[in-house]
């Protein structure tokens, strides 16, 4: 899709999630034959001619100065992370594309020292959404996604892996947000070729990320609460937080904590439990530096730990 196509339909997508009641426009009655706000009605609340508005709809938006930019995101009411992604495509639109950023697909070994030495579960991901490395606990909360060959890869998981729909409590919101997040780094690198190409595969393989990729919702993961169903472990709720690697581009480390229950806090603890019983059963081949680290994607497979009964 052109800079031009994706302004036009992220725009029009917007304004059609602003009715006139929320804009604090009167309402006229009559038949709207759209579900949102009109053009005229958008141009108005921006303090901008409808004609000036109608280019820039249609995605003639590389001259729009950042006053008018952000007057269309109040007029929209975007959130922060709508208008940097409308900013971000403003600021490609002139040439229609940006040098590609280089896709990490490793972390230092200084880093990975980090991870193996925090005590909570902690995952590190590129833009292009590969798990490229992880702590021994951020393998066990993942373990799903690491149980596959090559390059775990949490939007593949979502949306092609049949575990998913069973590993995420509230698996059409994990859909929805990965997409969303995936559009997100489109705006910021739209020339990563890896991502476009997993967009492609996406879009041809899933029923469902088509229809999560056509709200054109945008994303950014940075703190927050997750329900996972552990196929070990039973139902695990987390905290998390983001964290952006200085000089890395679309590198994230992801810690998790203890979720806000009792109940939580014991699956925290059986977390811990099998993850060490997964250490203790490593098969000596796992000494390789190639997959010693907690960065490593060798399968392993041991016996559950026992479920203790949830409290009533």
């Amino acid at each position: 899709m052109s800079i031009r196509d994706e302004v036009r339909e992220f725009v029009v997508s917007r304004r059609a999630n602003v009715t006139p009641e929320q804009a604090g426009l009167p309402d006229l009655g009559g038949d709207r034959r759209v579900p949102g706000l009109r053009r005229e009605e958008v141009a108005m609340l921006a303090g901008v001619s409808l004609d000036y508005y109608t280019r820039l709809e249609r995605g003639d938006i590389h001259r729009a100065s950042e006053s008018v930019l952000n007057a269309i995101a109040r007029a929209l009411q975007l959130d922060e992370v709508e208008r940097e992604y409308l900013f971000d495509l403003a600021r490609i639109a002139p040439s229609g594309h940006r040098a590609g950023q280089p896709v990490v697909r490793s972390v230092r070994s200084s880093v990975q020292r980090v991870l193996d030495n925090l005590t909570v579960p902690a995952i590190v991901h590129n833009a292009s959404q590969d798990l490229i490395a992880a702590n021994p606990l951020g393998r066990a909360l993942y373990a799903p996604h690491f149980d596959v060959e090559g390059v775990p890869n949490t939007a593949r998981f979502v949306f092609l892996d049949p575990r998913a729909e069973a590993y995420y409590l509230d698996w059409p919101q994990a859909r929805r947000t990965t997409a969303a997040v995936m559009r997100r780094d489109t705006g910021r690198d739209p020339h990563n070729a890896e991502l476009s190409a997993l967009i492609t595969e996406l879009s041809a393989r899933s029923p469902h990320f088509r229809r999560d990729w056509a709200d054109h919702d945008v994303h950014s993961h940075r703190t927050g609460v997750k329900s996972f169903r552990h196929p070990e472990i039973g139902r695990i709720d987390v905290t998390f937080d983001v964290f952006e690697q200085a000089g890395e581009p679309g590198l994230q480390i992801v810690t998790y904590g203890v979720g806000p229950s009792a109940e939580a806090a014991r699956s925290f603890a059986r977390l811990r439990e099998w993850a060490a019983a997964r250490r203790d059963e490593r098969p000596p081949a796992a000494a390789d530096p190639a997959t010693s680290a907690g960065g490593g994607f060798r399968r392993v497979r041991t016996a559950p730990v026992r479920r203790q009964p949830a409290s009533q």
